[in-house]
């Protein structure tokens, strides 16, 4: 009898919502869809405060004046940007990860996770680095003089800060979006097709232009685009190079300007840039889809010998050394020149801020993330599916923009707040907002929920609705088939998404140099700061502190990697 109670109780769960078409948005548990949705909306805070301000009484005035001064320039400069990096990512993101995927050649094993390295050094790190090596003091330059004998007037030599060199940073730092996306696509792909081209007389180059690289076209279109949302998402870098973009508008409106509106409508229009490039990127996926098979591309790699072996080696070596082995060695040659040592006391107070921010922020936003997908499952509401949708489009908002549209409120609410008590009791409270950590800590829930969301909903993919079907047949609650059920089959996912956060949030640079408290000061904004000093041998520890703890997710993606190898491994060795 107990048993046909609880199919009873089951049976009531599944019938169908009677009443208005909002009850049946909000589920089998209204209250609970409505809290999370409600709780949810205040992503959308720094959006809309950032659509507003087009509304505001001299918003057209201003919007002229950047029009007719700064717009165009950053404009052309950011789009200049995108351009050069999409084409550089694309061009050694997509030719090393077929290479280690579809050749053998001397050292393949080891490049298959040496070529992630790269995505744990920031580009303003790289940047550092690179400005002192090729600077007209550094080492490069030094020794041509002493070489030649030439004096500083009689060569020439290519300017290391400029449009140009920013781009160099991005594309041989962001190339592993591409690389890891398109390895997976070309490790997924169907045998029989490339085999096909190859019978058909199709020489192997052939055969990757008109088969493979078609296939896995949706792949690079995806990894091109997220490489371009962080070049126009980067402060430190542009900063330190001198390249007006809309970041550095952004920071200079707010800062040295003290214009908020024009800070808000800068922001407004680099929100544009970004969505033109997701339109684009979702056109592109739309038209073209995976190809899903069983067996892995290829069966058996092609040998490449004598120079086409070292031309692999080479293509693979270049980016993995200009990326990350030689921005290390400069930055460790820069800190032991300069006699600091990387955990001395005077860097024990910013590794601290920085583990206390990034530790804080990926508790948020993990726990939001696991809401998110758990209410939708418990209370099949079908207004969750899109609050999901929606809170995950933060990571495609720079940081800037999220600052701008946060501190505007914050200092609003303070301020209001303020005048009020002052009015009616004499006291004074404050900013009890603004300047502290609690608009960082925000700001990093809207940037990053979507890189927690992602590992935590792949996650529940795995944990079938019989699963709990068959606990609330024992006599479980929806809260007892979570934490008996779901919470232990998530804990991987969960731990994943809150490494990534804990690491994105260590290297973030725009929203936390504009939100940050007075005096408080992070691994990332020192080392901003001491570069932007021309103290780059100063900057060198924090900064490799930074890339240290960026090699953690590293080192897990490359693993991921491997599974899905030997997943595939396994099932070419299946009968059909």
């Amino acid at each position: 009898m107990a048993s046909s109670s609880h199919i009873d109780d089951m049976d009531s769960d599944r019938a169908p919502q009677r009443g208005s078409k909002g009850a049946r948005l909000l589920g089998e548990n209204p209250r609970l869809a409505l809290a999370v949705t409600l709780a949810t909306g205040l992503l959308a805070i720094p959006l809309i405060v950032i659509v507003l301000s087009f509304l505001q009484p001299n918003a057209g005035s201003t919007l002229a004046g950047l029009a007719q001064t700064v717009l165009p320039r950053y404009t052309l400069n950011s789009a200049l940007l995108a351009l050069f990096v999409g084409v550089g990512v694309a061009v050694i993101g997509t030719g090393t990860a077929w290479l280690v995927t579809a050749c053998q050649f001397p050292g393949r094993r080891a490049f298959e996770w040496l070529l992630i390295l790269p995505l744990a050094v920031p580009a303003y790190v790289m940047g550092y680095a690179y400005t002192e090596f090729l600077s007209h003091p550094g080492a490069v330059q030094t020794l041509l003089r002493d070489v030649t004998g030439w004096g500083p007037r009689d060569y020439w030599f290519p300017r290391v800060r400029s449009l140009e060199g920013a781009a160099v940073m991005f594309t041989f730092v962001l190339y592993p979006y591409v690389y890891l996306l398109a390895r997976t696509a070309f490790l997924t792909q169907s045998v029989s097709a490339f085999e096909a081209a190859r019978v058909l007389g199709h020489s192997p180059w052939q055969a990757f232009v008109r088969i493979a690289l078609p296939m896995a076209r949706p792949a690079i279109v995806i990894g091109v685009a997220l490489a371009l949302m962080e070049t126009l998402a980067d402060y430190g870098t542009v900063a330190h190079f001198a390249v007006p973009t809309f970041t550095t508008g952004i920071y200079r409106s707010w800062f040295s300007m003290g214009d908020r509106v024009a800070a808000a409508q800068l922001a407004g229009a680099l929100l544009t840039f970004v969505f033109v490039l997701i339109w684009i990127e979702r056109l592109q996926r739309g038209k073209a889809r995976y190809q899903s098979a069983r067996a892995t591309l290829p069966i058996q790699r092609f040998v490449l010998k004598g120079w086409r072996g070292v031309g692999a080696v080479v293509f693979c070596a270049l980016p993995l050394t200009i990326g990350f082995l030689l921005p290390i060695v400069l930055l460790i040659e820069l800190m032991l020149d300069d006699g600091h040592a990387l955990f001395g006391a005077r860097y024990l107070g910013f590794i601290r801020n920085s583990f206390l921010l990034a530790g804080l922020a990926a508790l948020i936003t993990v726990a939001v993330a696991i809401a998110l997908p758990s209410v939708h499952r418990l209370a099949k509401a079908p207004i969750l599916s899109f609050v999901t949708r929606f809170a995950a489009m933060g990571y495609a908002i720079p940081g800037s923009i999220i600052a701008v549209g946060i501190l505007i409120p914050m200092a609003g609410f303070d301020n209001t707040l303020d005048a009020f008590m002052r009015e009616r009791f004499g006291v004074s409270t404050g900013l009890l907002l603004t300047g502290t950590i609690i608009g960082l800590l925000f700001a990093y829930t809207v940037r990053f929920l979507a890189v927690a969301l992602a590992p935590v909903e792949s996650a529940y993919e795995r944990i079938t609705p019989r699963m709990d079907d068959a606990a609330r047949v024992l006599g479980a609650r929806k809260a007892r088939v979570f934490t008996s059920i779901h919470a232990p089959l998530l804990k991987g996912g969960i731990l994943t998404g809150a490494l990534i956060v804990f690491v994105d949030v260590m290297k973030e640079l725009p929203a936390t140099l504009i939100l940050r408290p007075f005096n408080f000061e992070t691994l990332a904004t020192q080392a901003f700061r001491l570069a932007s000093d021309e103290r780059l041998s100063e900057a060198a520890t924090p900064s490799l502190v930074i890339v240290a703890v960026g090699l953690i997710p590293v080192f897990l993606i490359s693993r991921q990697i491997r599974r899905l190898r030997d997943d595939s491994k396994v099932m070419d060795q299946m009968p059909g």
